[in-house]
């Protein structure tokens, strides 16, 4: 039995008195000192580790005024505050002890678009893809184009000054913004933009601190300016924060206190509004992928692929190309990098077309020239669509998560990644920076914008050493002063964070000036403190890069047990899982909740916490704590009683719908539902289940049962006051009702042979060819047979001797619902039966996504399991079958509907070609059939049917599926789905019920 977890991290007293202070004001947003968001907030995207004391979700602007309002009282001048956006800083930007402000869940929208000036106004939290689809179809963007553009917010990139692919040409955030609205931490609130003279001298003369902020920076800047332009250099990619040198305006005369907060980090003031200048699509994009042998040779050609004047070049290295083998994006690009050790991606825009023709062709020329030469290209593949365009870039920006793909406990690591140099010095840099790794003999991943001189360089580590935890110190040291020696800077991209010990170095007579900058917005140093600079510009009140890490944490759980759970600790947090589009199955239950507890990083999160507290517990509860806890997670204590730190991860756990979007979205692979399993496994040696989990993990067999009287079973249970009484006792909705022609009954009326293993084996060669056994699962066979015998019909018609095995529970459910020992007694069993089959050497087939994958997936991690077979999926089996499918149709041409696919959530993420294969079984019967591009139904098998779920799965299937759906009845007829769940789903919501693609393709049968 696992111990109760009364954790040790309580509130302080000032954070507990201060928050329920702030529950009794006008405070609209979310008050949240539960430690599971707690924890979601002491990490990032870096190394580093910051347990903060509480998470506020403001809703507007006033929210910060009551927060800071509260704030100034005496009791309260020792709370400070972080705010945070996406999550994706790689120095652990926002990671604090105090409060995080988190404008995100509800500070999101797009105030206002003015097409005509071209500016978008918008809140901190939008998301930057987000902001960009709302303003493509009036062919504007906003530019700074980010790697992780799906789940990073105008606010965060704000904060780090943002740019990423492209900035050659576009400059960095601080360049597009236009006006910003602001709090101040005494809760001022300020409106800045670019103002002549005249209206600085009247804000200087104001008597507040308004007027102190200007009067200090407009001091500064008049005073150092020979300094400012000495000290600062002359760079495309210098990160600066507090960027002095941009501040006064000599072609306009104008004074903008913009190029201040952009880039502070959260040190000066919180964000709550921004104008931002737009730019045009470019009318034309080109983009080349140019192969090499290695990664010095792609990095060594940039500076001749300068002289064409792309927008971008980015660079690819080996190991990235490598561990994309493993990803799902290799699928899509595979063909445009074959034989690269190395790429260089070369971006050309622009709306004069010959022109970007012109000057792909004179590179392609060149590489076809000198192909054979030592350190040229070795090849090159020129994007002929957006799609593949969008393909390519997509590889670039999963390399930072395939990174955390590497095998082995040392992996690439950001805490020197973003240095940059003077493009012309990148080369020689790189090369003294090889050195310094292989003096150490690191092993190393780089990539990054060599048009512009900033190169990430990861090397890997295991943090759970201490003696690789030192070399953070040591390495850091030494490339500073690497790149000191070639004129560049730390920090070209991703900010300081807990490297802001560093600014003195790079700053020297100024940074005393910087702190008077922090003093004139924050003289309490209650923002984001630490970082950046103190208001006094002392060093001793700046973090430094020795701060907590995770390896501290991960290495007080034994390595059999990270070993076990190895999905928790190898989550590296990316944010990938954060992905905001609710047409991506990337985690609905993260899209729905907007809390990023319920995503795969925060359920990893929190059970590598959940390990830690189990091995400092070593059996022995601690001291009853949390009290305020309690009174703010009170549903907890409804439930269970009493505080658990193990009742949080269970709330985490079973908002999971088991949809294993993340097993392949998520570039680490970071499988929850196989950790969620293991969790309610030992989660259940402590609190008893409720009896709702048996019924359903059985659900299989009870089905089968149900099958036996389906008349009566729907008599009874397809009524009111059954639906009421199983909502009431079994906390379930919408049972389904059963299929009342049996597929029994049906085989029988179509007198298919009988399935009998010995006789099978006696079958020759020639029958085993035109054979196929079909394998039932219970919820076509039982709630869908129609299905089952259309597919029996047309596998028929194609010339098979069809046999249909006799059903048999998969323990799919079992899986779902922590019952794993029983499931892995299941699978042994299941997997003796099917490699039996296989030895028939006659194709096993099934029809439900769900289920044909948990026998390539779970049923594989069983240890011991010896799977000597395979089950297609329809599609599979009918396209590795094409050629008979040809002989069938002959040379007919059929005058058909276009239909649509919506695909299964398992099924195009663990079968990657699944959803082409089915496109192309149609092409070739001259049908047309569209992808649809959905996220998740929101049923996901037993998910939508539990009662507590159901708002959430209405809600997953009107961000994605509902919209898809047309409303018009004969366009309903052309929706196809290949999921029992999805298809109920739809029933449920929209009233009709998809067809399987194999019911269209049997209604072609008559024809052949």
């Amino acid at each position: 039995m696992i111990p109760k977890l009364n954790l040790k991290e309580n509130l302080k007293s000032e954070y507990l008195l201060f928050l329920e202070a702030l529950a009794k004001t006008p405070f609209s947003g979310e008050i949240r000192p539960d430690f599971a968001s707690r924890l979601m907030m002491s990490t990032d995207n870096s190394i580093y580790q910051i347990l903060p004391q509480a998470v506020v979700y403001p809703k507007t602007e006033t929210d910060l005024l009551h927060l800071f309002q509260l704030a100034r009282q005496e009791q309260f001048k020792s709370v400070t505050f972080s705010p945070r956006g996406g999550g994706t800083g790689t120095n652990g930007q926002s990671l604090s002890s105090g409060i995080i402000i988190d404008c995100s869940k509800y500070m999101h929208q797009i105030l206002e678009i003015n097409l005509e000036q071209r500016w978008v106004r918008v809140q901190p939290g939008v998301i930057l893809d987000k902001l960009n689809a709302e303003l493509k179809p009036y062919g504007m963007f906003f530019a700074p184009s980010l790697s992780p553009s799906n789940r990073a917010t105008i606010g965060g990139m704000i904060n780090t000054d943002a740019c990423g692919q492209g900035s050659r040409i576009y400059g960095r955030t601080s360049n597009h913004i236009l006006e910003l609205s602001w709090v101040l931490p005494d809760g001022t609130v300020g409106r800045s933009h670019a103002i002549n003279l005249n209206t600085l001298n009247h804000l200087k003369q104001q008597p507040n601190r308004i007027g102190d902020i200007y009067r200090q920076v407009d001091e500064i800047v008049t005073a150092k300016q020979d300094l400012i332009q000495k000290s600062f250099p002359k760079m495309p990619r210098f990160m600066t924060g507090y960027n002095l040198a941009k501040v006064y305006s000599s072609q306009d005369r104008t004074f903008n206190l913009n190029w201040i907060l952009a880039g502070s980090e959260g040190t000066l003031a919180v964000i709550t509004e921004a104008k931002l200048n737009l730019n045009p699509i470019p009318k034309y994009k080109k983009l080349l992928a140019i192969h090499y042998n290695c990664f010095n040779d792609a990095l060594f050609a940039a500076e001749t692929l300068l002289a064409s004047a792309p927008a971008a070049i980015e660079t690819i290295d080996e190991k990235i190309l490598n561990l994309a083998k493993q990803d799902e994006i290799y699928e899509k690009v595979k063909h445009f990098i074959l034989g690269a050790s190395a790429i260089n991606l070369v971006e050309f825009v622009g709306d004069d077309v010959e022109e970007l023709e012109q000057k792909i062709a004179q590179i392609c020329q060149s590489i076809t020239l000198n192909r054979s030469q030592p350190q040229q290209p070795i090849g090159y593949y020129l994007a002929q669509n957006e799609t593949e365009i969008s393909h390519l870039w997509d590889l670039r920006k999963r390399g930072v998560g395939l990174l955390g793909n590497a095998k082995g406990d040392r992996k690439p690591i950001a805490f020197i990644e973003d240095t940059a140099v003077p493009p012309a010095c990148l080369a020689n840099y790189i090369r003294e920076f090889q050195t310094l790794l292989n003096a150490y003999q690191l092993d190393y991943a780089m990539y990054g914008h060599v048009d512009v001189g900033c190169m990430h360089v990861r090397p890997a580590l295991d943090l759970k050493v201490p003696q690789d935890e030192a070399l953070i110190r040591e390495l850091s040291d030494k490339v500073v002063a690497l790149v000191r020696k070639y004129g560049g800077v730390m920090w070209g991209e991703h900010g300081k964070g807990f490297r802001s010990e560093y600014t003195p170095t790079f700053f020297g007579e100024l940074y005393p000036d910087l702190g008077k900058i922090k003093a004139a917005f924050d003289p309490e140093n209650r923002l984001n403190p630490g970082k950046i600079v103190a208001p006094n510009a002392s060093s001793d009140e700046v973090v430094r890069v020795e701060a907590p890490l995770r390896g501290h944490f991960d290495r007080q759980v034994a390595k059999e047990v990270r070993s076990q759970y190895e999905v928790a600790f190898s989550c590296n947090g990316n944010g990938a899982c954060f992905n905001y589009n609710p047409d991506d199955v990337m985690c609905p239950s993260a899209k729905v909740t907007g809390d990023r507890i319920h995503s795969p990083k925060g359920r990893a999160s929190l059970m590598r916490e959940w390990l830690r507290q189990l091995a400092i517990t070593k059996s022995e509860e601690l001291e009853k704590s949390g009290n305020f806890t309690r009174k703010f997670w009170n549903n907890l204590t409804k439930i269970w009683g009493s505080y658990d730190y193990s009742h949080e991860v269970y709330e985490g756990m079973h908002g999971c719908l088991s949809c294993k979007a993340c097993a392949s979205q998520c570039p680490i692979h970071v499988d929850i539902p196989s950790l969620k399993a293991q969790f309610l496994e030992l989660y259940h040696t402590r609190y008893l289940r409720h009896w709702r989990d048996y019924f359903v993990g059985y659900i299989e067999i009870h089905a089968s049962w149900q099958s036996h009287a389906p008349v009566l079973v729907n008599f009874l249970t397809q009524n009111s006051v059954t639906h009421w009484l199983i909502q009431k006792l079994v906390r379930m909705v919408d049972p389904p009702a059963v299929s009342t022609l049996t597929v029994r009954h049906g085989l029988k009326q179509r007198q298919a042979p009988v399935f009998n293993l010995e006789k099978l084996s006696t079958l020759s060669d020639l029958e085993r060819a035109n054979s196929v056994i079909l394998l039932q699962d219970a919820f076509t066979s039982f709630y869908e047979s129609q299905i089952v015998l259309d597919t029996y019909d047309f596998l028929c018609q194609l010339g098979y001797t069809v046999y249909v095995s006799p059903f048999f529970p998969s323990g799919k459910p079992l899986h779902v619902k922590g019952f794993l020992k029983r499931f892995q007694a299941i699978a042994q069993k299941n997997t003796d039966y099917l490699n039996r089959l296989a030895q028939l050497e006659i194709p096993l087939i099934g029809i439900e996504p769900s289920i044909v994958l948990t026998y390539r997936d779970e049923y594989i991690k069983v240890q011991g399991l010896k799977a000597n077979f395979q089950v297609q999926l329809l599609q599979e089996f009918l396209w590795e079958k094409r050629e008979r499918l040809k002989q069938r149709i002959g040379d007919r041409i059929f005058e058909l509907n276009h239909y649509y696919l919506f695909g299964h959530c398992t099924e195009k993420t663990l079968a990657l070609n699944s959803q082409k294969q089915w496109q192309q079984v149609f092409q070739m019967l001259k049908i047309p059939l569209s992808l649809v591009s959905t996220g998740c139904c929101g049923m996901a098998g037993i998910y939508g049917h539990e009662a507590e779920h159901y708002n959430e799965s209405q809600g997953i299937y009107a961000m994605s599926w509902k919209r898809q759906i047309s409303s018009d009845v004969e366009q309903r007829k052309l929706c196809l789905a290949t999921g029992y769940s999805c298809r109920s789903q739809v029933k449920r919501f929209d009233e009709f019920i998809p067809l399987h693609p194999i019911q269209v393709l049997l209604s072609l049968v008559p024809h052949f």
